[in-house]
């Protein structure tokens, strides 16, 4: 009998799980912004998504429709999150700008930061936080923490 792998080939051990309201729209939109692809879905019988599942480079993500009566709430209905999804890209540049055409919220422009990447932030329309980057630097925990000081010295 063969053994059965306690991580699916294919997953990471952490699968970042959505809750969003308009499932479907939701993977319209990840497609068109993110590049996403719809590996699985389920529907309910009442045409919500029950659970689906897309990928964005070697990552899944779940997501299913807002579930009050499960208390499986999405950050619209919350009015915020404190989760962003974090996605390493070749282009930051050309990511940002494809998810802003798609119809991300600009949070934070792409800039180059202390850590070594250069980073931007989105919020999607459904609520939840995107922090796109490339990496450009490898970098010493040292030389982060200096670069940190100064950044946060500057800032004031």
């Amino acid at each position: 009998m063969a053994t059965v792998k306690a991580i699916p080939d294919g997953y990471h051990t952490i699968t970042p799980y959505l809750t969003v309201k308009n499932a479907g729209e939701a993977i319209g939109f990840y497609k068109r912004a993110f590049g996403a692809e719809e590996t699985m879905r389920m529907d309910t019988p009442d045409g919500k998504v029950g659970h689906a599942e897309i990928r964005i480079g070697d990552s899944a993500i779940m997501m299913s429709d807002e579930a009050p009566e499960m208390n499986c709430l999405s950050p619209t209905t919350l009015n915020g999150t404190t989760a962003a999804l974090f996605l390493y890209v070749e282009d930051v540049d050309a990511s940002f700008k494809r998810a802003i055409d798609a119809g991300a919220k600009v949070l934070m422009p792409v800039t180059d930061m202390f850590w070594g990447d250069r980073f931007g932030q989105v919020a999607d329309p459904f609520g939840h936080r995107w922090s796109l980057a490339t990496h450009k630097e490898d970098l010493t925990p040292d030389r982060i923490r200096e670069r940190a000081e100064k950044a946060f010295s500057t800032a004031k």
